[in-house]
């Protein structure tokens, strides 16, 4: 992963901030991907995650309970940007070594274009989630920052 700032520059929508207490790992990434045809067929537009929910939780795999926060959320030129924290300890130490690396986001669709693929126009997002194998190839975390009372040495 590079060196990739956790700043929210050049977004087009307004950030969503959590607090959170606990310790674990802060990680940035895109959750989508405009104009990218996923596994599935399905392409996400620009404009898709307009009015999209001021807070979602973070899954693993899509299920049961949040492992951590989502801090800010929003569309900017390339998809849509996530920075969030894992408290889940052992998922924590997996995205801090680089081993989950993918992100995924769930949604209801409220405008799709059909033809060749499905274009997803405009979607209710109801969950932001790290996982195994994306969706999407280009749906990955892109930086990863230790809480500092998790840093060694």
């Amino acid at each position: 992963m590079g060196e990739v700032s956790f700043a929210q520059s050049g977004t087009s929508s307004e950030g969503i901030g959590v607090a959170m207490d606990n310790p674990g790992v802060r990680f940035a990434g895109y959750a989508a991907v405009f104009d990218a045809v996923d596994r599935g067929g399905d392409i996400v537009r620009r404009g898709a995650f307009a009015g999209a929910a001021e807070t979602v939780p973070l899954l693993w795999q899509h299920g049961g309970r949040t492992v951590g926060s989502v801090r800010v959320l929003g569309e900017d030129a390339r998809g849509l940007r996530v920075i969030g924290s894992v408290a889940e300890p052992g998922l924590a130490a997996l995205v801090a070594k680089g081993a989950v690396t993918g992100l995924s986001f769930g949604y209801r669709a409220r405008g799709v274009r059909r033809g060749a693929v499905r274009e997803l126009t405009q979607v209710d997002l109801v969950e932001v989630s790290l996982v195994a194998q994306p969706m999407q190839r280009l749906a990955r975390v892109h930086a990863v920052e230790r809480h500092p009372s998790t840093s060694s040495g």
